[in-house]
C-alpha cells in the first residue's frame, strides 16, 4: 500500500495527532502550571477553567503556527483528525498541569526558614488528635543500652525504663521531643545521664547511665538524713514537708524516701495487692505504675532531711508519728492553666546572636506590639529578671520565657531564636 494512503488512514491520523499534541502541548502545560501555582500561592484563588483553555490554546496556536510554517501540509483538510486530536491532547495537558500547580500552591507553606528546613518532624500517621490538640505516644523500642563510661544499669531499672510509653505534644520537632524525653528520664528515674533518639514513627531508642547516688543526692546542703520507724499516712511522696512526733521530741523535715505497708504476707492472705517498692523508696500498687510513687499507709520506715539538732533528736527516738504539713496552693500551676484556657502558651527561648533582640532592650525591640507576645522573664548575665521592664537589656545567648498564642510564639521563635 502506498505511503500516502497509510498516512491518510484514521489510525495514523490519531497517532499523528497524539504526536503533535504532546509536541506542541509541553510549553503550554508548563506555562499553565506556573500560572496556576503562582496565582494560588499569592492570592489563594484558583484560575478559572476558561482562562486555562484560552491560555493553553493561545500558546499552542503559536507553536502550531511555527510548525505549519515549516510544514504547510499539517493544516490541510486531510489532516483534520490529527489537528483535532492534537488540540484535545494540548487541553488535557494544560488542565492537568494547572491542577498540579494549584495543588502545590495550596500545600506549600508560605512561611518557612532554613532553620525549619533542618528540623526533623514526626510522621502524620502517628499523631492522635485529642480535644483538637495533636498528641503522640513515644514508646521505648529495643533494649535500653548502657552509656559508655558508666556502670551498667540495674536489671529492674532497665526493665522499668523499657516499659515507658509517654505522651508529648505532636507539634514539636524531633530534637525538642528528644530533649523532653531525656529530661523526664532524669527527673522520674534519677539517672545520671540519658541519650534518646526518636525517629519519624515516634519510636525512642534510649541510652541511659545509672544513678550515681541514692539518698545523698536528695539531701540538701547542710542537712542530715535520718530514718525512723513510724505510722506513715497514705499518699506521702518524696519532697513532702512533715512533722515527726517522737518520745525524744518533735522536729520537722522533708521526706527523702518512705516505705509503708511492710506486712505483705498478711495482705496476700487477705487477698489485697501488696505494695511494690519504687526507686524512691515509696510504694505503689502495680495498677498505678504510671502515677507518682506514694505510700500506701500504715507502719513503715521514713527518711527525712533535717538540720543537725533535729537529726540528733531523731537518733535517740525509736518510733514516732508522722504529720504532713500543708504547702498551700501552687499558684504557678493555676497561672499556667489560666493561660492555656485563654489560648496562650508559654515557651522558653534562647536569643540568637545578631538577631533582632541581640544587643537591645525589650522596650527598644517593641516585643509586644511587633510580635504579639509578652516576655515574662529574662536571664541576662547569669541572673533571672521576672516581669522585666522595657529597659531590660537582652543579648545573644540570653534565655527568656515568652507567653502568647501558638502561631505568634512560632513566628517569634523563628525571628529571634
Amino acid at each position: 500500500m502506498p505511503l500516502g494512503l497509510a498516512l491518510d488512514s484514521f489510525p495514523m491520523q490519531v497517532l499523528l495527532g497524539l504526536y503533535l499534541g504532546v509536541l506542541t502541548g509541553i510549553v503550554p502545560a508548563l506555562v499553565c502550571f506556573a500560572f496556576g501555582f503562582s496565582f494560588k500561592y499569592v492570592t489563594g484563588l484558583t484560575i478559572p477553567g476558561l482562562g486555562v483553555v484560552v491560555l493553553g490554546v493561545a500558546i499552542a496556536g503559536i507553536n502550531g503556527g511555527l510548525m505549519a510554517f515549516n510544514d504547510p501540509t499539517i493544516l490541510q483538510s486531510s489532516n483534520s483528525v490529527a489537528v483535532v486530536t492534537g488540540l484535545v491532547i494540548v487541553l488535557m495537558l494544560c488542565f492537568y498541569a494547572h491542577a498540579q500547580g494549584d495543588k502545590l500552591g495550596t500545600n506549600l507553606p508560605k512561611h518557612f526558614s532554613f532553620k525549619r528546613l533542618r528540623e526533623r518532624t514526626l510522621s502524620k500517621d502517628v499523631v492522635d488528635f485529642v480535644g483538637g490538640m495533636g498528641q503522640v505516644r513515644v514508646p521505648v523500642v529495643g533494649a535500653v543500652a548502657d552509656m559508655e563510661g558508666y556502670p551498667p544499669l540495674p536489671a529492674d531499672l532497665r526493665e522499668e525504663i523499657a516499659g515507658v510509653d509517654w505522651t508529648f505534644p505532636a507539634d514539636l520537632p524531633l530534637d525538642e521531643l528528644e530533649r523532653r524525653f531525656e529530661d523526664r528520664l532524669r527527673s522520674e528515674f534519677d539517672v545520671a545521664d540519658a541519650d534518646v533518639q526518636i525517629d519519624a514513627q515516634a519510636r525512642a531508642t534510649v541510652i541511659v547511665a545509672p544513678p550515681l547516688s541514692g539518698v545523698s543526692k536528695r539531701v540538701p546542703q547542710g542537712k542530715r538524713a535520718v530514718s525512723l520507724t513510724a505510722v506513715i499516712p497514705t499518699g506521702v511522696a518524696r519532697g513532702d514537708d512533715v512533722t515527726l512526733t517522737t518520745s525524744a521530741g518533735s522536729c520537722t523535715g522533708t521526706v527523702v524516701a518512705a516505705k509503708s505497708g511492710a506486712k505483705t504476707e498478711e495482705k496476700k492472705e487477705a487477698g489485697d495487692t501488696p505494695p511494690v517498692a519504687t526507686d524512691g523508696g515509696a510504694t505503689e500498687s502495680p495498677a498505678a505504675k504510671s502515677t507518682a510513687p506514694v505510700t500506701t499507709g500504715g507502719e513503715g520506715r521514713i527518711t527525712v532531711a533535717t538540720d543537725r539538732a533535729s537529726a540528733e533528736t531523731l537518733l535517740d527516738a525509736t518510733e514516732g508519728a508522722v504529720v504532713v504539713t500543708a504547702r498551700g496552693t501552687r499558684r504557678e500551676f493555676e497561672l499556667l492553666s489560666l493561660l492555656r484556657r485563654t489560648g496562650n502558651r508559654m515557651r522558653r527561648l534562647t536569643v540568637r546572636a545578631d538577631g533582632p533582640l541581640d544587643a537591645t532592650t525589650i522596650g527598644e525591640a517593641n516585643v509586644r506590639e511587633v510580635y504579639g507576645v509578652a516576655v515574662l522573664a529574662v536571664r541576662h548575665d547569669g541572673s533571672w529578671t521576672v516581669a522585666p521592664r522595657g529597659d531590660t537589656a537582652v543579648t545573644g545567648g540570653d534565655d527568656c520565657f515568652v507567653v502568647g498564642p501558638r502561631e505568634k510564639l512560632n513566628a517569634f521563635a523563628e525571628a529571634v531564636a
